[in-house]
């Protein structure tokens, strides 16, 4: 985000856990969910409806949310894959 000179409104550090209920408030204000795991990346559309697959998606093996997450708009992005940046970020 450096590179494109995007600057966040908000920064959570990792030691502040988010878990199931953060990822579910994520997804519900989300017209999008891009979940990445390794290179496999899924897009979701909750409209509304956030259901347990999304939120399992969104979640890593310890029950955190995935790392890097971050909202442009009404779509959210979990994990890291250059191409869902440059998708989403321009």
């Amino acid at each position: 985000m450096d590179a494109r000179g995007i600057t966040p409104k908000e920064v959570v550090p990792a030691s502040r856990k988010l878990g199931v209920d953060d990822a579910r408030a994520l997804a519900a204000a989300a017209t999008t969910v891009i979940v990445t795991k390794g290179k496999q990346v899924q897009t979701y559309k909750p409209g509304g409806k956030v259901s347990d697959e999304i939120v399992a998606a969104m979640l890593g093996p310890t029950g955190n949310l995935r790392a890097p997450t971050f909202v442009s708009g009404k779509t959210v992005v979990v994990g890291f894959s250059e191409a869902s940046y440059s998708d989403v970020l321009g």
